[in-house]
């Protein structure tokens, strides 16, 4: 398959480097485009598109994978797959991979998250997507672990027949072997605890994380991949999830209001 690897830390980030090379040893033609700086949290923004300066490009050599084409855009993730899907770097990717993000994609962070956000963009442009992510550390992190399981991964997220299919991958921070399996895992509700503060007058706006707010349930993402288990969750239909009786009651409030108006 032809694959874009992108991701949201910058082309440098060596998750990519781990990620790309994993998916060329598998014997993928991969192409790497990339924001030249991180730009974590970017979320599926795509910055300015129309009547904007051209977006500059430089291209980069990682020794791991001498063979494989890597270019650094000034733009988020969401940009390199809209414009790998247009044709900018020659044939339409047939999948996108995005990460190896260092720290979990799990629950509502993934509203936020410029990795999962590439990978998102992917599907509605008709692209298959896998997002992957590690377990938050201070100390390092085994990238070939996650790398290593997103290649089946991948294959499964380009399997599917009709809508392309999106799967989030979030692996423990561990070596391969002490992993304790994977798991099919809901989304985390909401549970973490943040601070804002503000000094107008100085030009100091802060948001600092302070921790969870509650545990997550079990069989959620948050609390399998702390459980030291890597979590695949597909995200059609869940981030999309069909709101049946909306139209029909907007509609009729709608009328109702209008009656009212002619008497």
């Amino acid at each position: 398959m032809r694959v874009l690897v992108t991701n949201d830390d910058g082309v440098e980030s060596a998750g990519i480097v781990a990620l790309t090379k994993a998916l060329h040893d598998a014997g993928h033609d991969v192409f790497v485009v990339a924001p030249a700086s991180d730009l974590s949290g970017a979320g599926a923004s795509i910055g300015p598109l129309h009547r904007s300066d051209p977006i500059p490009v430089a291209e980069h050599h990682w020794a791991e994978v001498p063979g494989v084409p890597v270019l650094a855009i000034e733009r988020p993730p969401a940009t390199a797959v809209y414009l790998a899907c247009l044709g900018a770097f020659g044939t339409r990717p047939d999948i996108v991979a995005s990460g190896i993000n260092p720290g979990a994609n799990t629950g509502h962070l993934i509203l936020h998250s410029g990795t999962v956000g590439a990978a998102l963009t992917a599907a509605g442009l008709g692209i298959p997507a896998l997002a992957v992510s590690m377990k938050w550390s201070e100390t390092g992190y085994f990238w070939e672990t996650a790398a290593r399981i997103a290649v089946p991964a991948l294959d499964w997220a380009a399997s599917g027949d009709g809508a392309p299919r999106i799967l989030n991958l979030n692996v423990p921070n561990l070596p391969l072997d002490e992993v304790l399996g994977i798991r099919e895992a809901r989304l985390a509700p909401y549970g973490e605890f943040w601070v804002a503060s503000s000094d107008i007058r100085s030009g100091d706006l802060r948001i600092e994380f302070q921790g969870p707010a509650v545990q997550p349930d079990e069989g959620t993402d948050a609390s399998l991949v702390v459980a030291g288990y890597a979590t695949v969750t597909p995200l059609l239909g869940i981030v999309a999830a069909p709101l049946k009786g909306a139209a029909e009651s907007v509609e009729n409030a709608l009328q109702t209001e209008l009656r009212a108006q002619a008497h």
